[in-house]
């Protein structure tokens, strides 16, 4: 049985501190629901569940957002909902988990998307002073004390594969670019009349150059990381005889979906043998994709990939990434779904990959075949 994307849309991308910064998380991914089901034209009441990803779930972010946003958009009270935490994957896991649902027949039209206001709370909130990983003694025998860094990864990363600073500083730049000539394409995708708010018009490698790394001898700076951000993205993700009964337009078709796992302690690299799993599963090779979308989490990540898939470049991110677009860790991989099967659509592309690095060391990978 195939499961659909029948819908997709998201919040434009706030910045810290921006334009979503006051809104409720629950409001933020309620609005973007109601938004999701109204352009659908479909009866919320046929929703079987609502999946959403969401990180640091405390505070206004907990008590299941999912549950929660869905019953402060107004929508049926019998329909639940389920708060995924795969860290930056939990909106793609979220994908994950409603197509599953909808091919094992056990659900026929699922809601699923993410949320995250980090201007209300900031990164690793839920985590310990001490990180999670500190205390076990488990962890410890395996893999010692070690500092476990998005940071240093993304150093070890540059020295690894022999990435110069300049090349992330490139890099970036032409994420900026990108997003900025992209503008206009992001209007259908996002329910809002404002655009996104995170690129940067007046950077330059001048700008980048200047700034201090981020850690003493690195080579990575916050000009070449992600930036914190705020945003909610929704996808309906429907069977067949969800298409048939409420008359939906089957938009893509979910071609593959899978995760997994590499050393947690330079934590970033996982998508490059998550995405050598799902090219070999697929039986598709990486010339057959069409378009690109792996988070910018920070440059390191995307030029190491890159050079280990032999990816053209000019599929990947061709809208930017979440260097210039912000990185809402629990919406990004919504957001990214979102705009992977917009693009696709603009386009005319067949496939799409979509894959992300995640805490603990982990990837998801998702192939949609637009229809």
């Amino acid at each position: 049985m195939d499961a659909y994307l029948a819908g997709a849309v998201r919040t434009p991308v706030g910045r810290r501190g921006g334009m979503l910064a006051a809104i409720h998380p629950a409001d933020l991914a309620g609005g973007v629901i109601a938004a999701l089901l109204d352009r659908a034209g479909v009866d919320p009441a046929a929703v079987d569940d609502v999946i959403l990803g969401c990180v640091d779930t405390i505070g206004p972010q907990s008590g299941d957002i999912a549950r929660t946003a869905w019953l402060a958009a107004g929508l049926p009270e019998h329909v639940p909902g389920v708060t995924v935490d795969r860290q930056c994957g939990s909106s793609q896991q979220a994908v994950h988990f409603a197509a599953q649902a909808v091919m094992s027949g056990t659900a026929d039209l699922v809601v699923a998307g993410g949320v995250q206001n980090m201007s209300q709370v900031p990164i690793g909130s839920a985590m310990a002073p001490e990180g999670p990983y500190r205390h076990s003694p488990g962890w410890a025998a395996r893999y010692g004390n070690a500092d476990i860094s998005q940071f240093r990864s993304a150093d070890e990363i540059a020295a690894k594969w022999s990435i110069t600073r300049g090349e992330l500083e490139e890099y970036a730049l032409t994420s900026h670019r990108r997003a900025i000539d992209g503008i206009w394409r992001f209007k259908q995708e996002i329910v809002a009349d404002k655009p996104d708010e995170c690129p940067r018009r007046d950077t330059s490698a001048e700008r980048m150059a200047a700034l201090k790394p981020l850690r003493e001898g690195g080579v990575t700076t916050a000009a070449t990381s992600s930036q914190i951000a705020d945003g909610a993205a929704a996808l309906l993700i429907a069977g067949d005889r969800a298409i048939r009964d409420h008359g939906l337009h089957p938009r893509a078709r979910i071609h593959h979906l899978s995760a997994r796992g590499d050393d947690p302690v330079l934590m970033l690299t996982a998508p490059i043998p998550a995405t050598a799993h799902a090219l070999h599963r697929t039986g598709l090779t990486i010339d057959d994709i069409d378009r690109f979308e792996i988070n910018e989490a920070f440059a390191s990540v995307v030029l190491a990939w890159l050079r280990e898939t032999g990816a053209d470049p000019d599929r990947v991110n061709v809208n930017g990434g979440a260097i210039a677009l912000g990185h809402p860790l629990g919406a990004t991989g919504a957001r990214l779904m979102v705009s992977l099967l917009h693009e696709l659509e603009r386009s005319g592309g067949r496939y799409g990959l979509q894959t992300m690095c995640e805490g603990g060391g982990q990837a998801n990978v998702t192939i949609i075949e637009r229809l």
